[in-house]
């Protein structure tokens, strides 16, 4: 409100700026499922690099193709990946214990805390209490090279004291917990811990995970459905558990048909990446098969042949095939980071990094099989190696003549819906009427026009390139009664010009003076 003026002079009012920036979501998070060799369990966690990966969830493992997929990932330029270990359900956590002592429980479950020890002491910080009734203690935890990797001082095996040790380690350590209420907590209260050192090798992988490990609970929130806990991702790659890769058959119908459902049910907004299965050994098998998945036709899902070979560290370097989706995810995320969203992550510039050969090398003719079924390619090309050459979506067989046929189209759909959720929640509860209409109008408007001067969109000027549209014709008094306001966004998306062609003709003589 204005400040009354009750004396003559001048009066200062600092106005607010009606523009509400809104903001572009990241592109290029790429959520991993699968197993691993530590970490923890059907809760997603963003990390950065590779090494984050291995200090978190052991790094490579023979058993886990989703290991070598988020190291090809990183490989390939990635930069945000959400890692959701998956165990079967015999899988066991290790418990330290020492004869007639109290028991603590590794964090998760998995071999991993085998090789870990817990030391306990009294060389502590006594208060007169303690001194009387002895309750304080430390505890440490030991890798396998005798290094401490955690250490809580002065903590109380007293439950009102505020350093109790159950609570510190449950919300604290990243190694050790002690489930609460349990019989081992019991024990602990009832007596200070023994010092000495206490291990265990009760823990163990378990089986190797099934198609239901992966699908998960959308109740308990396990599996895929972990991701419910994230805030984002634009990228889902679920590597088929089986290091030799997976059929035709239910793990497509299966698992992959559970990616997309929930990716679209729960609107998730992003591309899953299909890897092909491993009986696909030559392009007709691919021709013939695609149809056979059982994975419907999805504008949210894309899938690239042939599997790619690589070298395999713990294999002395030989060569292994894998599944492409992790080094698909790093191109995709270099593109964005280099041209945008809007950019066909293919072509030339697309360089497979760590990947020296392919399980099959196509010719040109075998490209044209493939490419007007949605089925994208990777190439090995002159000069430039081994590269993407392909942008379509499974929407994108020619047949189907779907509007979301091309893959940086419908992720440009999908990021510009993600920003426009985010960036207008301020408009929830404001009066429907022109002042709210007005300033959505600027606010959207002004985002689509930051997207158009990047070179979003088709068009040489704004009008041609998009169009925002929120008034008394899009939002009627009928609306306006039942509390809703209609916000009309359109935009010219760019498509990948898939088909070069060269039309080279020879020139007659000329005769002198024409």
């Amino acid at each position: 409100m204005p400040k009354n003026p009750t004396y003559p002079g001048v009066y200062i009012e600092e106005l607010e700026n009606p523009v509400k920036t809104i903001v572009g979501v990241s592109t290029s998070i790429t959520a991993f499922v699968g197993r691993a060799l530590a970490g923890p369990v059907n809760d997603p966690i963003l990390v950065h690099s590779f090494s984050e990966f291995e200090s978190t969830f052991g790094g490579l493992w023979k058993k886990s193709t989703m290991s070598y997929a988020v190291s090809q990932y990183f490989l390939n330029g990635g930069h945000d990946a959400i890692i959701v270990r998956v165990v079967h359900s015999d899988a066991v956590k290790n418990t330290f214990t020492r004869t007639g002592g109290p028991s603590f429980e590794a964090a998760y479950e998995g071999a991993w805390a085998n090789y870990f020890t817990l030391t306990i002491d009294y060389n502590v910080d006594a208060d007169q209490d303690d001194l009387v009734n002895p309750h304080l203690f430390n505890l440490k935890v030991l890798d396998r090279n005798g290094v401490h990797v955690e250490e809580f001082l002065n903590v109380s095996h007293k439950e009102d004291n505020k350093r109790y040790v159950v609570n510190v380690l449950n919300d604290e350590s990243e190694f050790v917990k002690v489930p609460s209420p349990s019989p081992m907590e019991d024990v602990i209260k009832s007596a200070r811990p023994t010092a000495d050192t206490y291990s265990g090798t009760t823990g163990n992988n378990g089986s190797n995970i099934s198609n239901d490990d992966l699908k998960g609970s959308p109740g308990s929130r396990t599996g895929i459905y972990a991701l419910e806990k994230a805030d984002i991702f634009n990228l889902l790659c679920i590597p088929a558990p089986d290091p030799q890769g997976a059929s035709k058959g239910a793990y497509y119908s299966s698992v992959y048909t559970e990616a997309v459902a929930y990716i679209k049910e729960k609107k998730r907004r992003a591309m899953l990446i299909v890897d092909p299965p491993n009986d696909w050994k030559s392009p007709s098998d691919a021709v013939s098969g695609i149809e056979s998945l059982g994975l419907s036709r999805t504008e949210n899902a894309v899938i690239y042949y042939p599997r790619i070979k690589a070298p395999d560290p713990k294999e002395g370097d030989r060569y292994r095939v894998f599944a492409p989706s992790g080094v698909i995810a790093g191109i995709i995320a270099t593109t964005d980071a280099q041209r945008g969203i809007w950019k066909a992550p293919a072509g030339i510039d697309t360089t497979l990094t760590g990947v020296p050969e392919l399980e099959y090398r196509m010719t040109d003719d075998e490209n044209g099989d493939l490419n007007p079924l949605g089925i994208n390619c990777l190439r090995v090309m002159p000069a430039t190696g081994r590269v993407v050459w392909g942008a379509r979506t499974m929407k994108g067989a020619d047949r189907l003549a779907n509007q979301w046929k091309y893959l940086p189209v419908r992720r440009t759909a999908l990021y510009i819906e993600e920003s426009l959720y985010r960036g207008t929640q301020w408009a929830v509860f404001e009066p429907n009427d022109e002042p709210l209409w007005s300033q959505i109008r600027l606010n959207v408007g002004a985002f689509m026009q930051d997207l158009f001067q990047k070179g979003a969109f088709q068009g040489s000027t704004p009008k041609q390139a998009y169009l925002v549209k929120c008034d008394n014709e899009t939002t009627t008094q009928f609306d306006i009664d039942r509390g809703i306001v209609n916000i009309v966004v359109g935009f010219a998306p760019l498509k990948p010009a898939e088909f070069v062609i060269i039309k080279i003709s020879q020139l007659a003589g000329q005769t002198e003076g024409q």
